[in-house]
């Protein structure tokens, strides 16, 4: 005789339909985009000369300002995770803050700040220093948006380190620096791994902060998301086209970091 559903697998059925609601929303427009993809003509609207310099330079800025968020987030992250003092809190909410507030905004700051009449840009430009509307001024808006994700990210990684492994390692003799780059570095791994991923993907997908601080200029400035705007202008099919080059990169890192994860899950394990 086949034994009874448990009474709580019966009740949590409409619990289990509406978890796939949020899934089913999310997949629809990338499904419409996918759907509107012509094979014949996807391949020469790739190669375009628009396509392919927007791709270039998406590669090259995320991967400068992916390389600055790291350098720039791995000391602070460790320092967040391993000590409290007066204004920690200040800092942590200052490196939270480009998450919360709108892109543009962002964007219009950095041009405050380092535009030709602004607060640190008027005095470069006495040098004849010009930062905003260049390659530059990519990089610059595509780290600070994407930086507090490396950050957090490198943060919770290192809080998983017993801090009684390095005190071992400062123990047996090995110098501070040996301790975080050996210990510290190293066990918290997958965890900036994933960081530097998902820093790498928002930097990809960056738009706002990009457009008012850097501008929408072909092979300077014109990133791949700016190039969507640009042909959506005027044509559709190349629209989507630069979109699913887009959707093909930020999928080809989730799937890299996933694989990568589950690797270093097994090996440790």
């Amino acid at each position: 005789m086949k034994a009874p559903t448990p009474r709580w697998k019966r009740a949590s059925w409409p619990l289990r339909a509406a978890s796939f609601l949020l899934p089913i929303f999310l997949a629809l427009p990338l499904l419409s985009l996918v759907l509107r993809l012509d094979p014949g003509l996807w391949l020469a609207r790739a190669a375009s000369p628009m396509a392919l310099r927007a791709l270039v330079l998406t590669l090259e800025t995320t991967a400068v300002s992916t390389a600055l968020c790291a350098a720039l987030g791995l000391p602070l992250a460790w320092l967040l995770a391993r000590h409290r003092f007066r204004g920690s809190d200040a800092l942590d909410t200052l490196v939270d803050l480009p998450v919360t507030i709108p892109p543009v905004v962002v964007g219009v700051a950095l041009l405050l700040a380092f535009g030709r009449q602004g607060l640190v840009g008027r005095g470069l430009d006495l040098f004849g220093v010009r930062i905003a509307f260049t390659s530059v001024a990519v990089v610059m808006a595509q780290t600070t948006i994407a930086s507090p994700f490396f950050v957090r990210a490198a943060r919770a990684g290192f809080e998983a380190v017993d801090p009684a492994l390095e005190q071992a390692a400062l123990t047996l003799g090995a110098s501070p620096w040996r301790v975080f780059w050996t210990v510290s570095v190293q066990l918290a791994r997958p965890a900036l791994f994933a960081g530097l991923v998902l820093c790498w993907a928002r930097a990809l997908s960056e738009f706002g902060a990009t457009m008012m601080f850097a501008g929408n200029f072909p092979g300077r400035t014109q990133t791949l998301s700016l190039a969507v705007m640009s042909a959506m202008e005027s044509d559709l099919d190349t629209a989507v086209t630069v979109s699913s080059l887009s959707l093909l990169l930020g999928l080809g890192a989730l799937l890299v970091a996933r694989g990568v994860a589950r690797r270093w899950w097994v090996s440790d394990g």
